[in-house]
């Protein structure tokens, strides 16, 4: 298991990368390409340049997370076949430069997406609050509006201004795309990389949906074991993975997370892990917590055990993290409690390695 930290680069994140290096057991940072548009090919220069500024400070560039999907290959338009081209690109060029998992989402519009991002809990740290009563009744363009006035300054992953300028047209020209339609336009996009991943060595490791269910009548199709398993053989290539978040999929109590680690790590098909826990309060109703199993209501012992148990090897990463300590920072982004994250997932994973050396006895 390779243990890293997401970061936003040089300019948009208040963390620095001597902060992130002194987190125990954090080999590299999960980083990306936040000034080029969607759509168009990462220059290889940029990416080097991103890449020796991470290594400077002796950390690894090894994920990239996300070189987003334009819309249009989502919709199924025309246009997608010069967008996939584009991608391809990306992925030799990322090849090229040491790069060896890209984890993408196909969520229709919207990426992650929440009712409140500095919800204040009893002891007085801020989390990411989900309550579909509240979402489901809000205008969307409203909701844009919100999350940009509410980010402390930040720009949010996955809520690119000048796509999501376009809301109404493009919530429009979802219409016409169903469930089916969704799988039929993933399945077209995975025939035009991975045989370009295979080459390149670099493995495609789709993000759940989150939260794993429609919003505003746009299909979801990243929710569960079932779809998942049908992702994964719409192209039988080992390089067409998942990353499995746990609190994306937790969201859903009918999710087993370890049993679902076990089943596709078993296949070979995690490439990447975003380990975090969730609180459930009522029915599609929940707010993030601290990793601690007993904070949420997610058992992050069995989560880690169950990677344990497949003997994972891949990337992890702690995932959005309270605001603690009155940190300002990018909502589920803050140096803190990402970094006392990784220390109880280094303590659960050193403890269940030395249990079972103890059991073998």
């Amino acid at each position: 298991m390779k243990i890293t930290f997401r970061w936003f680069g040089e300019k948009d994140d208040s963390i620095t990368l001597e902060q992130i290096r002194q987190i125990p057991a954090v080999t590299g940072v999960v980083g990306a390409l936040y000034d080029v548009p969607v759509g168009d090919v990462w220059p290889m220069e940029k990416i080097l340049s991103l890449k020796n500024s991470v290594k400077k400070e002796g950390l690894e560039l090894e994920v990239i997370e996300s070189v987003n999907i334009h819309e249009d290959i989502k919709l199924g338009l025309p246009s997608r076949d010069q967008y996939i081209e584009n991608y391809r690109q990306c992925i030799r060029n990322l090849g090229k430069a040491g790069v060896r998992v890209i984890c993408y989402n196909f969520m229709p519009v919207f990426d992650w997406l929440r009712s409140e991002l500095a919800h204040k809990l009893p002891d007085g740290s801020e989390v990411l609050y989900y309550d579909h009563n509240v979402v489901k009744d809000i205008d969307p363009v409203k909701l844009v509006e919100d999350m940009a006035t509410n980010s402390n300054g930040f720009a949010l992953p996955g809520w690119e201004p000048e796509r999501l300028a376009e809301l109404k047209d493009t919530l429009e020209k979802y219409k016409s795309v169903d469930e089916e339609k969704l799988f039929e336009n993933l399945k077209y996009f995975l025939d035009g990389i991975i045989p370009v991943c295979e080459e390149a060595d670099v493995k495609m490791a789709i993000h759940p949906d989150d939260p794993p269910w429609s919003l505003f009548g746009l299909p979801r199709i990243v929710t569960c074991r079932e779809n998942l398993d049908r992702l994964v053989k719409l192209v039988d290539s080992p390089y067409n993975g998942l990353t499995l978040c746990s609190g994306s999929l937790g969201a859903n109590p009918e999710n087993n997370i370890p049993e679902i680690i076990r089943h596709f790590g078993g296949m070979g098909r995690i490439h990447f892990g975003h380990v975090r826990n969730v609180k459930f309060i009522g029915d599609r109703v929940f707010h993030e917590t601290s990793h601690l199993s007993g904070d949420g209501s997610l058992d992050l012992f069995e989560i880690m055990k169950a990677y344990h148990d497949i003997n994972f090897t891949g990337y992890i990463r702690p995932d959005h993290g309270r605001m603690i300590w009155s940190e300002k920072a990018r909502p589920g982004y803050g140096l803190y409690d990402r970094a006392l994250g990784i220390a109880y997932l280094n303590g659960l994973w050193e403890a269940i390695g030395k249990m079972k050396k103890l059991q073998s006895k």
